[in-house]
Protein backbone atom coordinates (compact mmCIF):
# COMPACT_ATOMS: atom_id res chain seq x y z
CA UNK A 1 0.00 0.00 0.00
CA UNK A 2 1.43 3.27 -0.82
CA UNK A 3 3.37 4.97 1.94
CA UNK A 4 3.37 2.23 4.44
CA UNK A 5 6.83 0.29 5.02
CA UNK A 6 7.13 -2.82 4.53
CA UNK A 7 8.55 -5.02 7.84
CA UNK A 8 11.15 -7.13 7.48
CA UNK A 9 10.61 -10.65 7.24
CA UNK A 10 11.88 -12.87 10.61
CA UNK A 11 11.01 -16.02 12.78
CA UNK A 12 11.22 -16.70 16.56
CA UNK A 13 12.28 -19.82 15.36
CA UNK A 14 15.78 -20.64 15.20
CA UNK A 15 16.08 -24.61 14.45
CA UNK A 16 13.86 -24.32 11.20
CA UNK A 17 14.19 -20.90 9.64
CA UNK A 18 10.75 -21.39 7.97
CA UNK A 19 8.96 -22.83 11.15
CA UNK A 20 6.70 -20.50 13.62
CA UNK A 21 8.30 -21.79 16.70
CA UNK A 22 10.95 -24.22 17.68
CA UNK A 23 9.62 -27.74 17.90
CA UNK A 24 9.92 -27.77 21.59
CA UNK A 25 7.94 -24.16 21.61
CA UNK A 26 5.20 -25.12 19.56
CA UNK A 27 1.95 -26.17 21.33
CA UNK A 28 0.59 -28.33 18.37
CA UNK A 29 3.29 -30.52 19.14
CA UNK A 30 2.88 -33.16 20.84
CA UNK A 31 4.75 -36.72 22.98
CA UNK A 32 4.02 -39.23 21.00
CA UNK A 33 1.50 -40.84 18.43
CA UNK A 34 -2.21 -39.18 17.72
CA UNK A 35 -5.55 -40.16 19.04
CA UNK A 36 -6.40 -43.82 17.56
CA UNK A 37 -9.44 -43.67 15.32
CA UNK A 38 -10.67 -41.77 12.36
CA UNK A 39 -12.78 -39.52 15.07
CA UNK A 40 -9.37 -38.54 17.47
CA UNK A 41 -7.75 -37.99 14.00
CA UNK A 42 -10.36 -35.51 12.59
CA UNK A 43 -10.37 -33.51 16.35
CA UNK A 44 -6.24 -33.51 16.63
CA UNK A 45 -6.27 -31.66 12.84
CA UNK A 46 -9.21 -29.06 13.97
CA UNK A 47 -7.26 -28.37 17.06
CA UNK A 48 -4.00 -28.01 15.60
CA UNK A 49 -5.54 -25.15 12.84
CA UNK A 50 -7.54 -23.72 15.67
CA UNK A 51 -4.14 -23.75 17.83
CA UNK A 52 -2.32 -22.39 14.53
CA UNK A 53 -5.28 -19.13 14.36
CA UNK A 54 -4.47 -18.21 17.53
CA UNK A 55 -0.34 -18.11 17.25
CA UNK A 56 -0.93 -16.02 14.11
CA UNK A 57 -3.15 -13.24 16.36
CA UNK A 58 -0.84 -13.38 19.08
CA UNK A 59 1.17 -10.31 20.51
CA UNK A 60 -0.68 -8.17 18.15
CA UNK A 61 -2.45 -5.24 19.19
CA UNK A 62 -6.12 -4.41 18.31
CA UNK A 63 -5.12 -2.14 15.57
CA UNK A 64 -2.54 -4.61 14.26
CA UNK A 65 -5.42 -7.22 14.48
CA UNK A 66 -7.72 -5.24 12.49
CA UNK A 67 -5.50 -3.88 9.44
CA UNK A 68 -6.78 -4.86 6.50
CA UNK A 69 -5.01 -6.67 3.90
CA UNK A 70 -5.45 -5.15 0.12
CA UNK A 71 -8.20 -3.00 -0.78
CA UNK A 72 -10.92 -3.88 -1.56
CA UNK A 73 -11.02 -6.92 0.72
CA UNK A 74 -12.03 -6.30 4.32
CA UNK A 75 -9.74 -9.27 5.28
CA UNK A 76 -7.57 -8.97 8.70
CA UNK A 77 -6.48 -11.13 11.28
CA UNK A 78 -9.32 -10.27 13.38
CA UNK A 79 -12.05 -10.66 10.77
CA UNK A 80 -10.43 -13.94 10.44
CA UNK A 81 -11.79 -14.44 14.23
CA UNK A 82 -14.93 -12.90 13.77
CA UNK A 83 -16.00 -14.88 10.73
CA UNK A 84 -14.87 -18.29 12.41
CA UNK A 85 -16.73 -17.68 15.48
CA UNK A 86 -19.57 -16.55 13.06
CA UNK A 87 -19.88 -19.94 11.01
CA UNK A 88 -19.19 -22.25 14.21
CA UNK A 89 -22.33 -20.67 14.75
CA UNK A 90 -24.14 -21.38 11.58
CA UNK A 91 -22.47 -24.88 11.80
CA UNK A 92 -25.05 -25.40 14.77
CA UNK A 93 -27.80 -24.84 12.55
CA UNK A 94 -26.76 -27.45 10.29
CA UNK A 95 -27.71 -30.52 12.96
CA UNK A 96 -30.41 -29.14 14.24
CA UNK A 97 -34.31 -29.25 12.37
CA UNK A 98 -35.70 -26.79 14.90
CA UNK A 99 -34.72 -22.38 13.98
CA UNK A 100 -31.69 -21.13 13.27
CA UNK A 101 -29.40 -19.52 15.28
CA UNK A 102 -29.23 -15.30 14.50
CA UNK A 103 -25.77 -14.49 12.96
CA UNK A 104 -23.52 -12.72 15.79
CA UNK A 105 -22.14 -9.93 13.82
CA UNK A 106 -25.69 -9.00 11.87
CA UNK A 107 -25.57 -8.76 8.35
CA UNK A 108 -23.83 -10.54 5.24
CA UNK A 109 -19.96 -9.47 5.82
CA UNK A 110 -20.58 -8.28 9.09
CA UNK A 111 -17.57 -10.00 10.48
CA UNK A 112 -15.22 -8.46 8.68
CA UNK A 113 -16.65 -5.13 8.53
CA UNK A 114 -17.30 -4.88 12.09
CA UNK A 115 -13.28 -5.60 13.14
CA UNK A 116 -12.36 -2.95 13.92
CA UNK A 117 -9.20 -1.54 15.61
CA UNK A 118 -10.62 -1.75 19.47
CA UNK A 119 -9.36 -3.94 22.67
CA UNK A 120 -13.07 -4.29 23.58
CA UNK A 121 -13.94 -5.55 19.70
CA UNK A 122 -10.87 -7.81 20.03
CA UNK A 123 -11.79 -9.50 23.29
CA UNK A 124 -15.43 -9.75 22.62
CA UNK A 125 -14.10 -11.45 19.06
CA UNK A 126 -12.34 -14.58 20.84
CA UNK A 127 -14.49 -14.71 23.48
CA UNK A 128 -17.19 -15.44 21.14
CA UNK A 129 -14.86 -18.11 18.49
CA UNK A 130 -14.04 -19.96 22.10
CA UNK A 131 -18.10 -19.69 23.06
CA UNK A 132 -19.08 -21.03 19.74
CA UNK A 133 -16.24 -23.91 19.21
CA UNK A 134 -16.97 -25.14 22.44
CA UNK A 135 -20.71 -25.10 22.18
CA UNK A 136 -20.21 -26.89 18.86
CA UNK A 137 -18.44 -29.43 20.09
CA UNK A 138 -20.45 -30.73 22.92
CA UNK A 139 -23.50 -30.53 20.16
CA UNK A 140 -21.02 -33.13 17.89
CA UNK A 141 -19.92 -34.89 20.81
CA UNK A 142 -23.77 -36.74 20.92
CA UNK A 143 -23.30 -37.93 17.46
CA UNK A 144 -20.24 -40.64 17.98
CA UNK A 145 -21.47 -42.13 14.64
CA UNK A 146 -19.83 -40.26 12.03
CA UNK A 147 -22.05 -41.68 9.34
CA UNK A 148 -25.07 -40.29 11.08
CA UNK A 149 -26.96 -37.79 9.39
CA UNK A 150 -28.77 -34.61 11.10
CA UNK A 151 -30.51 -31.65 11.09
CA UNK A 152 -32.53 -30.15 8.07
CA UNK A 153 -30.18 -31.32 5.06
CA UNK A 154 -29.25 -34.83 6.39
CA UNK A 155 -25.76 -33.90 6.41
CA UNK A 156 -22.85 -36.84 7.64
CA UNK A 157 -21.34 -35.56 11.52
CA UNK A 158 -18.07 -36.91 9.40
CA UNK A 159 -18.85 -33.91 6.12
CA UNK A 160 -19.24 -31.33 8.80
CA UNK A 161 -16.17 -32.02 11.04
CA UNK A 162 -13.91 -31.91 7.32
CA UNK A 163 -15.66 -29.03 6.36
CA UNK A 164 -14.36 -27.33 9.71
CA UNK A 165 -10.93 -28.56 9.31
CA UNK A 166 -11.28 -27.22 5.48
CA UNK A 167 -12.56 -24.08 6.92
CA UNK A 168 -9.70 -23.47 9.11
CA UNK A 169 -7.35 -24.53 7.28
CA UNK A 170 -8.24 -22.31 4.49
CA UNK A 171 -8.24 -19.16 6.75
CA UNK A 172 -5.01 -20.03 8.54
CA UNK A 173 -3.34 -20.08 5.37
CA UNK A 174 -4.36 -16.27 4.75
CA UNK A 175 -3.70 -15.64 8.67
CA UNK A 176 0.20 -16.52 7.71
CA UNK A 177 -0.17 -13.93 4.88
CA UNK A 178 -1.93 -11.47 6.97
CA UNK A 179 0.34 -11.91 9.91
CA UNK A 180 3.47 -11.33 7.32
CA UNK A 181 2.18 -7.98 6.37
CA UNK A 182 1.44 -6.56 9.96
CA UNK A 183 5.24 -7.57 11.10
CA UNK A 184 6.62 -9.48 8.95
CA UNK A 185 6.68 -12.85 11.05
CA UNK A 186 6.53 -15.82 8.72
CA UNK A 187 6.28 -19.77 9.14
CA UNK A 188 3.83 -22.55 8.99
Amino acid sequence: MPGMTEPERWTQATVHPDMWADPDDDPRNNDGPGQDGELGTLQDCLTNYRLTLRMKCDGLDPEQLARRSVPPSTMSLLGLVRHLAEVERDWRNWITDGEPLPKLYGKRDGDFEGAVADQAVADAAFRDLEREQDALDAELAAFPDLGERVGKDRVAIRELLVHRIEEYARHCGHADLLRECVDGRVGQ
